[in-house]
């Protein structure tokens, strides 16, 4: 369940990056609030399955480009974001 939580991406994107080692998948936890999981769960599931298991940055960039067709809460997370 919680591949469709997407919202890691987003705030890895704000966040200052260091030089650390990038967890596995089965060690990656997600962040954001759980409004903010739920906002754009649903998208990520409908419009970008076929990547929501990628990296953080292909699944935001599939976000990205279907843009016009995310939900208003979705798009506000984004936003919120700097996205």
């Amino acid at each position: 369940m919680r591949k469709f939580f997407l919202v890691v991406t987003l705030l890895s994107l704000s966040a200052p990056t260091g030089a650390i080692a990038e967890p596995t998948p089965q060690q990656q936890q997600r962040s954001g609030t759980p409004e903010e999981q739920k906002a754009c769960a649903h998208d990520v599931q409908k419009f970008c399955r076929p990547v929501m298991n990628d990296d953080d940055l292909t699944v935001l960039a599939c976000l990205q480009q279907v843009r016009p067709k995310l939900t208003v809460a979705c798009n506000k997370v984004l936003v919120d974001h700097g996205q």
